[in-house]
């Protein structure tokens, strides 16, 4: 297993690195603090399960190599990109009055994987970089699954925990509408950048 911490430092760099997934789950942990953002958390992780397994299997390099495919796929991910940074910027201030306002689901997490142009990106890049065990290439994508699993679980946990250290400001209205501003702009810039990959 030459290139295991290699491959695990390249995946806390590519996972935990800032795009449109980390983004968005800290500013949900912000808006809803930890336990009412798990759901959404969980949908992310397991949304990443999927994506890893389509990356790994190969479907996601034949769908894309499918004339006009690719350009449709990204215009898809960039529209409900936009409808995340609007529900982001619109959030209203958080209040004893509004806080059994829904937050994000288990769904909207796991669609947000399945979208993110970033996770493929990380994903292909770590699956094709490495070979943890060259002669067993079956056994070697399920080590690659099950450590960046781990990786990807102890990365959104952190981002999350980060999101509801920021609770307080979005009980003021003017730190809520600045702060939910900076995350909608932040997660519309990450999705220029990785739509650029």
């Amino acid at each position: 297993m030459d290139g295991l911490a290699g491959f695990l430092l390249a995946g806390v760099a590519l996972t935990g690195s800032p795009g449109p997934a980390t983004l968005s789950l800290t500013a949900t942990g912000a808006a809803f603090g930890t336990r009412r953002s798990l759901a959404y958390g969980a949908g992310i992780t397991l949304g990443m399960l999927a994506v890893m397994a389509l990356t790994a299997s190969g479907v996601v390099a034949v769908v894309l190599a499918l004339p006009g495919l690719a350009p449709l796929v990204t215009v898809l991910a960039a529209l409900y990109f936009l409808y995340l940074a609007f529900r982001i910027a619109a959030a209203p201030p958080l209040s004893e009055a509004n806080s059994d306002t829904a937050a994000p689901s288990f769904t909207a997490g796991f669609a947000l994987s399945l979208v993110n142009p970033k996770g493929y990106a990380a994903m292909a890049a770590l699956f094709s970089g490495f070979a943890l065990l060259p002669q067993q290439p079956a056994v070697d994508a399920g080590l690659k699954i099950g450590l960046l699993f781990l990786v990807i679980a102890a990365v959104n946990i952190a981002w999350l925990l980060a999101g509801s250290g920021l609770t307080g400001l979005f009980r003021d209205p003017r730190s809520n509408r600045i702060v939910n501003l900076v995350f909608a702009v932040l997660l519309l810039a990450s999705l220029a950048a990785a739509i650029k990959w």
